[in-house]
């Protein structure tokens, strides 16, 4: 029998990945069923919270990738994460599978250099402290030799499908109704984004990569950071229109925190965005690949991608 992929999650990093999975063995667990798979991907029902849940469903694979979310609340988030990555880690030990996590990069906390895998773990403010504990379990984890795991680490991100995020709706999403682009960030702040399709390509490299690039994080290759500001513009030129940009002061977010609760919880993730954020990539260029997608190429896929979503 083939070996089975697991992809716990099918948000738009799933998706891309069970896409870039074409031909080989794939079944995609989550509370419910997606709308559309592609043919031969199946489906198993699957609550991350529930032990006996994600027992069941990961019986039959060999390898496992976690791309979950929660909702972007420091409340869910201090009981949700955890949990769920225990439950995943003693699934994927009672079945021998591999693990490979997709992550983002909270748990360096506050940095002026170029964030790299061998910065220390901050245990700063809730997300990022959250995100540090339990980068913390899937290491003992691996250390203790009870599952073999990886995480794959990605900055903000950008794509087709792609609607909760910066360069989400507000932005290419306006962009492609013929409306301004909204930021509730500086647009102004130099600030590397990792292109979708190419997270899932390096989620492949680290499926078909052997076990001694397991127990340790590696950083997707994305396109030099440049600003929000700079990419709309990429996206206007795309669509021939003249950038106009609003965005929300960062300076207001601690007010509006008060009546808006999104803005509130992003107050604490200030830090990426009040100076210039950027990643360090080559120990991934250098063991897998680096032609990541230019931002000129991306940006017009994005922004088309939106444009026949809004025609459809």
């Amino acid at each position: 029998m083939a070996d089975e992929i697991l992809v716990i999650g099918c948000g738009p990093v799933g998706k891309a990945t069970v896409a870039q999975l074409k031909g080989r063995t794939v079944r995609v667990a989550q509370r419910n069923a997606p709308n559309e798979l592609p043919e031969g991907v199946g489906f198993t029902r699957c609550d991350v919270l529930d032990a006996a849940s994600v027992r069941q469903a990961a019986k039959g694979a060999s390898q496992i990738v976690l791309t979950i979310g929660f909702t972007y609340d420091r409340k869910v988030w201090r009981t949700a994460w955890p949990k769920a990555m225990a439950n995943v880690l003693t699934a994927a030990e009672a079945v021998g599978a591999r693990v490979v996590f997709v992550d983002n990069l909270y748990m360096y906390g506050p940095q002026t250099a170029p964030l790299r895998e061998d910065m220390a773990l901050k245990d700063y403010g809730t997300k990022p402290a959250v995100r540090a504990a339990i980068t913390r379990q899937w290491m003992k984890a691996h250390a203790a030799g009870r599952v073999k795991v990886t995480a794959l680490r990605a900055p903000d991100f950008y794509g087709p499908g792609v609607a909760q995020s910066h360069l989400g709706d507000l932005a290419f999403g306006n962009m492609a109704k013929g409306k301004k682009p909204m930021l509730i960030i500086d647009p102004d702040q130099p600030h590397a984004f990792a292109y979708l399709p190419d997270i899932a390509r390096g989620v492949v490299s680290l499926l078909d990569a052997p076990d001694e690039d397991f127990g340790q994080a590696w950083h997707i290759p994305s396109a030099p950071m440049r600003t929000t500001r700079e990419i709309l513009a990429i996206g206007a030129k795309a669509t021939g229109q003249k950038l106009a940009v609003t965005a929300i002061p960062m300076g207001l977010l601690p007010v509006m925190g008060l009546f808006m609760p999104l803005l509130k919880e992003m107050g604490e993730m200030r830090f990426q965005w009040d100076r210039p954020y950027d990643v360090d990539a080559s120990k991934f260029a250098h063991r897998f690949w680096s032609d990541f997608t230019p931002l000129e190429v991306g940006v017009a896929e994005t922004v088309k991608s939106f444009q026949e979503s809004k025609i459809s």
